[in-house]
């Protein structure tokens, strides 16, 4: 595999410093960007979202981003809400996203009256490679969302608050996952290594 640079895609939401540091720890060249040029040539692509799936699809459109994202070939990894806004829809607000990963996001139930948002600690069950390579079946990650997509065909790993959801998700060259690696330790590191190691000739191969 050649250089690898990673392009975060410039979404103005309030956690692309942190997903930003997270990953200039683990490479040495890393650009917040929404240059479209820039983004294309990049080795590996980030959509990082927190907020509501409405208003980032808006800026998304605002910023001219939608057909461009939905065009890229090279490995591209959607964070927390940047994973839900790779589905076909939301319903929240009843949105439709990018239509990537052939998916939905459901308002989650408060189940056995657990409270909402899903907020800390959960562990990660299920897990397929090459995203969760080296990761242990019940390591923990750190969640906040309201909004999850159901287990499917596209389920790249599991967790469970009151019911089973994809705590990640996966096709063609995009990958999603619902919790944040950026705050989520050694395992959230490695999870960001292994989307690193993946290479545009490896998804070819492997789709």
């Amino acid at each position: 595999m050649g250089k690898v640079n990673v392009a975060i895609i410039d979404t103005g939401c309030a956690n692309i410093t942190s997903v930003r540091c997270a990953f200039e720890r683990i490479c040495d060249d890393v650009t917040v960007t929404r240059d479209q040029d820039f983004i294309r040539a990049a080795s590996h692509v980030v959509l990082p979202g927190v907020g509501t799936a409405g208003a980032a699809m808006e800026k998304l459109a605002l910023f001219d981003l939608i057909t461009f994202i939905q065009s890229l070939t090279q490995p591209v990894l959607g964070i927390c809400l940047g994973m839900q806004l790779l589905t076909n829809s939301s319903q929240e607000r009843s949105v439709n996203c990018l239509g990537l990963i052939d998916t939905k996001v459901s308002a989650m139930k408060n189940s056995d009256n657990l409270p909402l948002p899903h907020m800390g600690w959960n562990q990660l069950t299920h897990l397929i490679p090459p995203l969760f390579n080296g990761i242990d079946d019940g390591s923990y990650v750190y969640f906040v969302h309201s909004f999850a997509v159901p287990t499917g065909a596209f389920t790249a790993a599991q967790s469970d608050y009151g019911q089973a959801f994809s705590a990640a998700i996966s096709q063609n060259n995009f990958y999603g996952v619902q919790f944040h690696p950026e705050r989520s330790g050694k395992v959230g590191a490695q999870i960001l290594k292994n989307f690193l190691a993946i290479s545009a000739t490896q998804e070819k191969i492997d789709s």
